[in-house]
């Protein structure tokens, strides 16, 4: 708008910025061993590790380079991530919280264990995998971001791995989530240290 004056810009109105940012958003799907860039990891500490006061550092896994990734991307930036791997035959899916010292220790999931119980009886559970480290960043929330990388990972574990069955850990806030995607919750709530109240939580494909 001119007034005959100087000339004026106007500022488009924050949710009119965010609407337009959000239909350049990409999913992209990162193979094991494949490079990821610094935002995606920037994303999983900002989101995950930041608001826990972890150092930075944490937000990368030991196992990340044997792992599926997946995020949603907007202007070269990732503003939600995630990642699956497939969980060792001879493994539970217990493992470290990250790859640094102290880090606390996630439970296994006992169905996967030597001595299977009644929640999944007469199903074949493996080849099982693991969802781990998702997170959107604040602003971007409740746009479907999360939906859509949590479908990507099941279809590329399915695809990768021929995977019967999911398995994650996630914080009580985010069962919700997981519920509406179809995944269910198994056991009693415990504590991982440091980090807060969690449910285990399975899907068979």
């Amino acid at each position: 708008m001119n007034d005959g004056g100087s000339n004026k810009v106007y500022s488009l109105p924050p949710i009119a910025i965010l609407m337009e940012a959000e239909q350049k958003a990409n999913l992209r799907i990162f193979g094991m061993g494949e490079y990821l860039p610094p935002s995606y990891f920037h994303t999983r500490f900002t989101v995950l590790r930041q608001p826990l006061n972890y150092a930075s550092g944490s937000e990368k896994l030991a196992d990340d380079d044997k792992a599926i990734h997946a995020g949603i991307e907007i202007d070269n930036d990732f503003v939600a991530v995630g990642r699956i791997h497939k969980i060792d035959s001879n493994c539970d899916g217990g493992q470290a919280d990250h790859a640094g010292p102290d880090a606390p220790l996630c439970p296994g999931f006992a169905p996967l264990g030597k001595e299977n119980n009644a929640i999944t009886a007469n199903m074949e559970l493996r080849p099982a995998c693991q969802i781990r480290q998702m997170g959107t960043l604040n602003k971007w929330q409740r746009r479907g971001f999360a939906a859509r990388i949590l479908r990507a990972l099941e279809d590329a574990a399915q695809e990768k791995w021929s995977c019967n069955s999911g398995w994650l850990q996630a914080r009580i806030d985010a069962v919700p989530f997981y519920t509406n995607a179809g995944w269910k919750c198994f056991g009693e709530e415990y504590d991982i240290v440091g980090i807060g109240p969690h449910m285990s939580m399975f899907k068979l494909f």
